[in-house]
């Protein structure tokens, strides 16, 4: 199964207890979580280590995306404003752990990814964050790499 991994830094004009906040609040998360034209009906976070998170996205009408989308994992590391470590993978509306096959995503699917993001001061009022994500299918890694920026790009807008 060919795996890409998936790295992104972006800085943000906003202070890091700012930029934690909006990565880490269910009502800043469902602002921002998913690719433009996206929207997060359903945003549940118990942000602690062992802890489990569920979001849900759908996509604009229409579009092959047009449905509900749901991801899930477990917080595997949580070091205040300045990392968080967690498994990531797709679910049903139940929270049982399917394929991303299921949704119609090309690629053989392990059954977890790894998700990891720091966040360090990048001068006054400005943070940086890094994404390194391990376990894409490659044959859909830059699809996903696109939808987290542009997931970051609302992120951005919302700070």
């Amino acid at each position: 199964m060919a795996q890409k991994t998936i790295h992104i830094t972006r800085v943000f004009d906003a202070p890091r207890e700012r930029v934690w906040k909006a990565f880490t609040d269910p009502n800043e998360v469902k602002k921002w979580w998913g690719p433009k034209n996206f929207t997060a009906p359903s945003i549940e976070i118990d942000f602690k280590v062992g802890g489990k998170y569920v979001y849900c996205m759908r996509g604009p009408a229409g579009t092959d995306f047009d449905k509900d989308m749901w991801s899930g994992g477990e917080f595997k590391e949580i070091i205040p404003m300045d990392k968080i470590v967690a498994s990531d993978y797709f679910i049903n509306e139940k929270g049982e752990k399917i394929s991303g096959a299921e949704y119609g995503m090309p690629g053989e699917w392990p059954e977890e990814m790894m998700v990891t993001f720091t966040f360090e001061d990048a001068g006054t009022g400005k943070t940086k964050l890094t994404l390194v994500y391990e376990g894409h299918p490659a044959e859909i890694a830059d699809m996903a790499e696109a939808g987290w920026n542009e997931s970051l790009d609302k992120f951005a807008a919302i700070l």
